[in-house]
């Protein structure tokens, strides 16, 4: 955890919380939920934009590839808005999120147990992450990364973030090959819930700097539980859910706690009177033991 990030962005000028502030239209808009350094950086956020035009573009051309009129002569006339010619869906029996195949997914890297280890495909553990079973699924994972992920990055920059994303993808990938032998499966949420996991572990290591503790670690936590809880619906494979987040919760600890406040103002004081160290003592325990665990896992 060195003093210098190798991120590189603007500075912004952020309020100390304490007050709140109303829209243009009175509504009510709450103030900051923890306390922010007036020289603390806000990133631009672009890794996630880029991320979403990247899942775009893969089912673009995952479903180019599909081309169900040509390769589905079982089900010939039942593609699912067939005017869209190769770029059509699978019949619903075959594919109720209105995507490709499942015979697709796997020759374009979907995760499949056999494939990973006995014919030692390994990349599949990251190409699964960027593939979806359909444009439903596809939606929703996008609608959720956009709306945890640019947080994130604006707060973080985005080497931190996207080393998040990516590991945790991977991470869900590994745990759901281990229980899972007999599907395939593909798609973002492990990645997902690895965001979600770090954005716990940050409200835990930073628990001093937040103002409203109580509501902000139940308001996640129930998001946690909405999300695992539709893990157990057929057809949803919640080890990678699983994987994921235990993956980004210890990256949190290790990547994005937060200096102790006053820090960044107290190293211009002088050295009797500046603030020694850049992190609290649980911060350093939490950064070790994570790290250790990850090493292990």
């Amino acid at each position: 955890m060195s003093g210098q990030d190798i991120e590189r962005g603007q500075r912004a000028n952020k309020n100390r919380t304490g007050s709140s502030s109303s829209n243009n239209n009175g509504a009510h808009v709450p103030s900051p939920t923890y306390l922010i350094e007036d020289t603390e950086t806000q990133w631009t956020s672009w890794l996630v934009p880029m991320f979403v035009v990247a899942n775009v573009a893969v089912f673009i051309v995952v479903m180019y590839i599909n081309d169900c009129p040509k390769h589905d002569q079982a089900f010939k006339g039942k593609c699912v808005a067939r005017f869209l010619g190769r770029f059509s869906f699978e019949p619903l029996r075959k594919n109720p999120l209105l995507g490709p195949s499942s015979h697709t997914l796997e020759k374009l890297g979907g995760l499949e147990w056999t494939k990973v280890v006995q014919k030692h495909q390994g990349w599949r553990l990251i190409t699964c992450i960027w593939l979806h079973a359909g444009i439903i699924h596809l939606l929703v994972n996008m609608l959720c990364l956009v709306f945890i992920g640019i947080r994130l990055e604006q707060q973080f920059g985005f080497v931190r973030i996207g080393v998040i994303y990516l590991l945790s993808g991977f991470g869900g990938s590994v745990l759901s090959c281990l229980f899972i032998r007999n599907s395939i499966s593909v798609g973002a949420s492990g990645a997902l819930f690895g965001l979600l996991g770090a954005m716990l572990s940050e409200l835990l290591t930073n628990w001093s700097l937040y103002t409203n503790k109580a509501a902000a670690l139940i308001t996640l936590l129930v998001i946690i539980a909405i999300n695992l809880a539709i893990g157990i619906l057929p057809h949803v494979d919640n080890f990678a859910h699983i994987g994921g987040f235990l993956t980004g919760f210890f990256l949190g600890f290790v990547l994005l706690p937060r200096p102790r406040y006053g820090w960044l103002d107290g190293r211009n004081l002088p050295g009797s009177a500046a603030i020694k160290s850049k992190y609290k003592t649980h911060q350093y325990v939490l950064w070790l033991v994570s790290l250790v665990l990850l090493i292990a896992g």
